[in-house]
């Protein structure tokens, strides 16, 4: 159990099954999440069981990824994303079983995390988001191959300001643009080592700080493009299917129901920003959520949740025994 959950909130979430019909949505997390041994939780659990099934089909050993792999492996973003998809569809099958959870759910996901959010939503196959998630993180490691960038977080400054010092640094020859709109406060970027440099410097002021991400590429930027292009092709692939519950997607912060609107979502949700504060307030508002249960590995989401409204009821799910409200 983590360090800001407690057992006295166990009652059923609710199946959350279309807006107005319920409380609560489901959340699931991206890349960033992973950690050494993030699998052993599941071990004994039955959804354990989808493992050997996920290794064929993302063509990688995802028993090896969960229990053995080390940190240095699970920095590779194709890995990376395969082990942090099965850890939150395991998870996600073990809130069903327990009742935190339903079918059919309104729900979000972080970058990555929109994949698990499509199941849980009854937009995809469980089998067609492993096969996507692997040529996704296959050809966001190609793209990133090709061109090299990063990624930081700037805390105490606002969007505005941020994308404004993108714009200038990019006018002079250093790119860098807005990746993630997460909470307020907090802004990532990503782009060259110099085109971040470059806006942190235009942004220096007293509170704001710099921390870098320690990931491979410029995610959720326009030198992921060669990337989109080539998950265009698998996600053509693939048949989404209209849904009861709804997704809200992170290109527009807007709630998606249709089959015909994923495939574009999903491809330009790698060179587009994470529209996250907004789609939480998107969850809240349009959609009448009051409940939001992050499912997956850590706790990353529920503590951008407490940024973006202390009073929604926040609730984590990142191991069995895991059921807690942290609004504390």
């Amino acid at each position: 159990m983590t360090d800001d959950t407690t057992d006295d909130t166990t009652a059923a979430a609710g199946d959350g099954t279309a807006p107005g019909a319920g409380t609560t949505a489901l959340l699931f997390p991206g890349q960033g999440t992973q950690q050494q041994g993030m699998g052993e939780p599941w071990r004994d659990t039955a959804a354990w069981s989808l493992v050997p099934e996920l290794s064929e089909l993302t063509g990688a050993d995802v028993e090896e990824l969960l229990l053995k792999a080390d940190d240095e492996t699970l920095r590779r973003t194709d890995l990376a994303q395969i082990a942090v998809f099965a850890v939150s569809l395991m998870a996600y099958e073990e809130a069903v079983r327990i009742g935190l959870a339903g079918r059919n759910a309104v729900c979000a996901g972080h970058s990555l995390g929109e994949y698990t959010a499509l199941v849980a939503a009854g937009a995809l196959t469980y089998r067609d988001a492993a096969r996507l998630v692997a040529a996704r993180g296959s050809a966001m490691r190609d793209a990133a191959g090709e061109r090299d960038g990063t990624m930081a977080v700037l805390v105490g400054v606002e969007e505005e300001a941020v994308a404004s010092a993108a714009e200038e640094a990019r006018a002079a020859g250093d790119p860098v643009w807005v990746a993630n709109l997460n909470c307020p406060g907090q802004v990532v970027v990503a782009g060259t080592g110099a085109g971040i440099e470059h806006a942190a410097r235009l942004l220096q002021a007293p509170g704001v700080k710099l921390i870098s991400i320690r990931v491979g590429g410029a995610f959720h930027s326009p030198l992921m493009a060669p990337a989109a292009e080539r998950l265009e092709q698998a996600l053509a692939s693939v048949e989404f299917a209209d849904t009861p519950g709804r997704v809200v997607a992170n290109v527009d912060a807007a709630a998606h129901s249709g089959a015909a609107d994923w495939p574009g979502l999903l491809a330009r949700q790698l060179v587009s920003p994470v529209q996250w504060e907004r789609s939480v307030g998107t969850l809240l508002g349009p959609l009448g959520c009051r409940r939001l249960v992050e499912i997956g590995p850590g706790k990353t989401l529920t503590g951008m949740v407490r940024r973006i409204s202390k009073e929604t009821e926040r609730v984590t799910f990142n191991a069995p025994d895991a059921v807690g409200d942290p609004r504390g």
